[in-house]
């Protein structure tokens, strides 16, 4: 058995799990998660919002992409039963309650009175429809291929019936990927991406393609109208550009601040720099159906070869801290202690057992962002010096980066995912079912397959936490992605702005902020 650990982080899956069988003893999570919009707060004349993102979304759907770029744009529009609280941990939304029935069946009293955009007020009938319908869609398997059916008891209450004991089912609820959306609209085929109708604060009005999207406050949202009545979300590649626009109070709230210029950020007193430690992984993904790239030992070389401190400092301005492991050394259940260190000598003798001539291991890095490309960089000149290796670095817009390597139309690329727990991470970069998704590297392991399956329907704690660690060991040294660095994330905004907070996991509920006075 591995030496384990016991990582305290606000992010551990024990948390969730805790929520989980609070619900099996027979006991409903009943906290209304309160009102929107800053009414008890004092508010300025201000009402409209301008904010910088580097990358457009795919798709203004919830369930025909899995970009962080959409998940932006859905959170605005679109509501589940459950969502995440700050603490990364279930809490109601249109649920007004929940109970497990049995450790198969969960049963949730909807909240009365809720308005879709287009008017309508939801009804049972609108949540079975959705999560049904959101089962026919790959891009968001994992958070809905634990649920068998969806039965509605009365009309108030829906039952959900998982096929096994599912250690994951409210977080899964928590996301927008289970949203509920207009049961007619679906049936009449509407196009969510032109006509994203949800129950969400905000509704959508325009979509200027490479450019920007605008939202406007929903007078009859269920928790109250925002305060912020007009959004924009403007569209801005390059990072000095968005910190410009932001001094110059062209733009309000930057998601993806510069690294470069964080320290001039903080010492504008007429900005904001929040920092927050994520759980976003950032990785190399080397193809294995591409040649040598399928050689594990020559992973183990290209892994060793990669000074990943050197990585930090230049792609993330230091603020970050080197991924060792194949998981978040931040969500419990990870084990790093026989993963790579950069070991220059040890990399040539990985590359020398692959029996592989290091000129035919040559490969181009797909980078959509500054950030990736300044890590390409890096990882470039590791592999040329230590090596031998020759890579080439290619830039992507996301639309284009996301459809290239979901299709395997690639040799590597730098990746990220962004997790609360293990389990799904593990599931989305290591099982053979998400090829297609998240499992860029489209890794095949029956073992591995097997050991992720188990982990879903395992509820105990002490149980679940070993076998993720002794997966994590085994794929180590399976070497599947090339570990990078897990970000320190920052948003910048100006100062006025009231009632921002952010969990480690991104979420960031723009209902809840206000201008102050």
């Amino acid at each position: 058995m591995s030496k384990r650990k016991r990582l305290v982080s606000i992010l551990a899956l024990a948390a969730m799990t805790t929520s989980l069988f609070a619900g099996l003893a027979g006991c409903s999570k009943n906290e209304d998660p309160g009102q929107g919009g800053g009414s008890d707060q004092k508010k300025s004349s201000k009402d409209s919002i301008v904010i910088a993102t580097m990358s457009e979304t795919p798709s203004l759907t919830n369930n025909e992409h899995s970009a962080v770029a959409g998940v932006y744009m859905n959170l605005l529009t679109y509501e589940g039963l459950l969502r995440q609280d700050m603490n990364v941990q279930p809490e109601l939304c249109l649920a007004e309650s929940y109970e497990a029935v049995s450790d198969t069946e969960w049963d949730f009293k909807i909240r009365k009175g809720v308005k879709f955009h287009n008017g309508d007020e939801m009804t049972v009938e609108d949540v079975k429809a959705s999560l049904d319908w959101h089962k026919n869609f790959p891009l968001i398997k994992t958070s809905t291929e634990n649920i068998k059916q969806v039965d509605i008891i009365d009309d108030e209450t829906v039952r959900i019936t998982t096929y096994e004991p599912c250690a994951l089912i409210l977080s899964n609820l928590t996301g927008t990927y289970n949203a509920v959306l207009p049961k007619k609209l679906i049936d009449e085929g509407n196009n969510f991406n032109e006509n994203p109708i949800g129950t969400g604060p905000y509704v959508f009005k325009n979509w200027n393609m490479g450019d920007s999207l605008e939202f406007e406050a929903f007078p009859d949202y269920w928790g109250g109208e925002p305060a912020i009545k007009h959004m924009t979300w403007k569209i801005i590649p390059e990072g000095s550009s968005r910190t410009i626009a932001l001094e110059a109070g062209e733009i309000d709230f930057v998601v993806e601040v510069e690294q470069m210029d964080i320290e001039r950020l903080e010492s504008n007193d007429d900005i904001t720099v929040y920092k927050y430690e994520a759980t976003d992984a950032n990785f190399l993904t080397l193809n294995h159906e591409k040649g040598a790239l399928g050689n594990k030992l020559v992973r183990h070389a290209i892994n060793s070869a990669i000074d990943k401190d050197s990585v930090v400092t230049v792609a993330a301005n230091e603020l970050g801290t080197v991924m060792k492991g194949q998981s978040p050394a931040n969500l419990v259940g990870g084990y790093d202690e026989n993963a790579d260190v950069f070991d220059p000598a040890k990399a040539k003798e990985y590359l020398a057992q692959s029996g592989v001539n290091p000129q035919d291991v040559t490969f181009a890095i797909i980078c959509s962002n500054d950030m990736k490309k300044r890590a390409g960089e890096v990882i470039q000149a590791n592999l040329r010096e230590h090596l031998g290796i020759e890579c080439t670095l290619e830039s992507m817009d996301l639309a284009t980066y996301l459809s290239a390597t979901s299709e395997g139309n690639f040799t590597a690329c730098i990746g990220g995912l962004n997790s609360t727990d293990t389990v799904g991470y593990l599931k989305s970069l290591f099982h053979s079912e998400s090829i297609g998704g998240a499992n860029r590297s489209r890794y095949v392991d029956s073992y591995v397959d097997e050991t992720i399956e188990k982990l879903y329907v395992t509820l105990d704690d002490d149980e679940r936490y070993a076998l993720c660690e002794e997966l994590n060991e085994y794929l180590n040294e399976e070497c599947v992605i090339i570990p990078l660095w897990q970000p320190i994330a920052v948003r910048a905004y100006q100062k006025d702005l009231q009632g921002v907070e952010i969990n480690a996991g991104g979420t960031l509920y723009f209902k809840d902020c206000y201008w102050g006075e």
